[in-house]
């Protein structure tokens, strides 16, 4: 992965088969348009709809520190989680 920029930030998908299911990995989906999600996804991945959940829609900003931790919560994301993002749009939102 050393095209990348910081290829330490990147993780392969063997490193996902392997580690995707630990008890302090969280993959998460991050999508404009959730249809993707709901057709199918990497198992055990929560789906975050960019639009609705990780934008405030008047400002257009993201959203609130405390609606973040509410999200990164409900999620089962904690300060020990290892968080791989990925979805849509070649991962723009990710």
């Amino acid at each position: 992965m050393a095209e990348y920029a910081h290829p330490e930030s990147v993780v392969s998908t063997e490193w996902v088969a392997e580690h995707g299911s630990d008890s302090n990995v969280r993959l998460v989906e991050v999508d404009v348009d959730t249809a993707a999600y709901d057709q199918g996804h990497i198992a055990g991945a929560v789906g975050w709809n960019w639009q609705s959940q990780l934008q405030e829609n008047v400002s257009r900003d993201l959203i609130s520190k405390s609606d973040m931790e509410s999200l990164l919560g409900n999620a089962g994301i904690s300060n020990d989680t290892t968080v791989i993002l990925y979805g849509d749009n070649n991962n723009w939102f990710a």
